[in-house]
């Protein structure tokens, strides 16, 4: 099987709403790890630190073992890469995720974009466009990046 077909059977099973009307938590965690890998490839640069920073983020906050984030990281990485918009992701957490849990994809967001232990504009602008899109306000989005760069000094 390729790898498109294998991303597609996985959208194809996993993005379909259930019979309550609702996503998995597979579909969720496929569409914030693409955005993550939005933002780790928005300098056109792929540092083995910001994979690594990455990764902890999917494991610890969805609380997966390692080959589930493997996994899971395998195929964000593939979606983003094919992906034209960032819509088809952005939908699905802004009708899924509360305003909290959105707030906590910008933490994430932004512990990818310093993972490098720079960050580049073209990281800080991808962030700010995913913050609008996921109607995260201005205020969390300034916040969540002080309480990152403070984590990391």
């Amino acid at each position: 099987m390729s790898v498109l077909t294998a991303i597609e059977t996985f959208f194809r099973t996993r993005m379909e709403p259930s019979s309550e009307g609702t996503h998995d938590d597979h579909s969720l965690h496929l569409a914030t790890a693409a955005l993550l890998f939005e933002v780790l490839r928005a300098d056109y640069q792929e540092h083995p630190g910001e994979r690594k920073v990455l990764e902890k983020q999917l494991q610890s906050h969805f609380s997966l073992d390692a080959e589930e984030t493997r996994q899971l990281a395998d195929m964000a990485s593939q979606e983003a890469a094919e992906s034209v918009s960032l819509h088809e992701f952005t939908h699905l957490i802004n009708r899924e995720f509360s305003a909290e849990e959105r707030v906590r994809i910008m933490e994430m967001l932004w512990q990818v974009a310093f993972a490098d232990g720079h960050l580049d504009p073209y990281e800080e602008a991808l962030v700010r466009k995913i913050a609008d899109l996921i109607y995260v306000p201005h205020r969390d989005f300034i916040r969540t990046k002080h309480r990152v760069q403070k984590q990391l000094k």
